[in-house]
């Protein structure tokens, strides 16, 4: 797995994870768990996040043909954070109503990945487009 981590110009940083292989989906647990340990966030929440991040890394793998994730760390005023965006060039979701409906799955999993993360983490965003591929931004604040 590509990994690199640089500091923004806010001096936030920022780590960058490639998302192919069932390994770099491992690591990049491994790194967002890190992340979350660093940041303070409680037990309970370091699982939230790591499961929302599990849950999204591959759907990166399997239905956008493999991705990114960027992990960054969020200081806004008094309130920290962690921001995780995970990109693909994969053939983009066609129907993101359906795609964002409880039990709903495309291949043979429970169909709470778009969901489920969307609950675990306290904001979410996702641009998907046909042919070009999809954004998923996800923020969860201590």
């Amino acid at each position: 797995m590509a990994r690199e981590s640089v500091i923004d110009d806010r001096g936030a940083l920022i780590q960058f994870c490639d998302l192919k292989t069932e390994d770099d989906l491992q690591q990049a647990r491994s790194a967002v768990k890190l992340h979350c340990q660093d940041l303070g966030f409680s037990k309970v929440n370091q699982t939230k996040i790591v499961t929302a991040a599990s849950e999204l890394g591959r759907n990166t793998i399997e239905h956008g043909k493999g991705g990114h994730l960027t992990i960054k760390k969020l200081s806004v005023g008094t309130n920290t954070g962690i921001r995780l965006v995970f990109t693909d060039d994969g053939p983009g979701i066609e129907n993101m109503d359906l795609a964002l409906t409880d039990g709903y799955t495309s291949k043979k999993g429970l169909g709470l990945g778009l969901t489920g993360s969307q609950r675990l983490m306290d904001e979410f965003d996702i641009d998907s487009r046909i042919g070009v591929g999809t954004i998923v931004v996800v923020t969860k604040w201590i």
